[in-house]
């Protein structure tokens, strides 16, 4: 979903490389996430300065790193993502739970450099602002090319089982116009199996102890 903005495709392809150690980059970006979301308010801060002090050297022809309009659209693709999964893999949230997600949430893109005035207010506006940019974004070569770096990286074979799995449902996941605009198929088959998984997930995830189902 962030790709899909041209200015984002762009800045990553002229200034990241996650092709060459997908799972270094992963790592430092849970890390970072984790601080800021579950970490004392200083740590938070301190990791929000380092990611900031990368974003400065991350700017080209149109675009720059730290331009909040582009920042909102990387911000709310996590929010998003993590909504669609929660719900599908672990049950919905109760209205008042996903409304306090999202303000919480609106404080995390702040201290990343998102203005709160350039935010969408509520849920619903939210909401409605990932809709209209999922319904104008235009997917670039560019971005399909990175697509393909990310839904296949450069790993070890016996990891390519726990690859597939991520493959499909990032696939599924995907907003059904930015799939077709990334060119990527999806059947009934693939659906059934991902609400048949969604199911299940629902059913024997929220039984596991704790450790286990962080792990899983």
């Amino acid at each position: 979903m962030q790709l899909a903005h041209p200015m984002v495709a762009r800045g990553v392809a002229e200034h990241s490389g996650f092709e060459s150690d997908p799972f270094a980059r992963l790592r430092a970006t849970l890390d970072a996430s984790y601080t800021i979301v579950f970490g004392t308010e200083e740590h938070a801060r301190e990791t929000a300065a380092v990611i900031d002090a990368v974003h400065q050297r991350v700017r080209g022809d149109g675009y720059h790193a730290t331009d909040p309009q582009l920042l909102l659209w990387v911000h709310s693709t996590l929010v998003d993502t993590a909504m669609r999964i929660h719900s599908r893999f672990l049950g919905g949230l109760s209205p008042e739970d996903q409304d306090e997600y999202y303000r919480q949430s609106m404080l995390v893109a702040e201290l990343l450099g998102v203005p709160i005035e350039l935010q969408p207010p509520d849920l619903a506006s939210f909401r409605a602002y990932v809709r209209a940019m999922v319904g104008t974004l235009e997917v670039t070569d560019e971005a399909r090319q990175l697509a393909r770096s990310i839904l296949h990286p450069k790993l070890p074979w016996v990891a390519e089982p726990f690859v597939e799995l991520g493959r499909q449902v990032t696939v599924g996941l995907l907003p059904p116009p930015l799939r077709r605009q990334y060119r990527l198929s999806w059947d009934r088959p693939r659906q059934a199996a991902m609400l048949t998984a969604g199911l299940v997930a629902r059913q024997v995830l929220p039984r596991l102890p704790g450790p286990l189902r962080r792990v899983a």
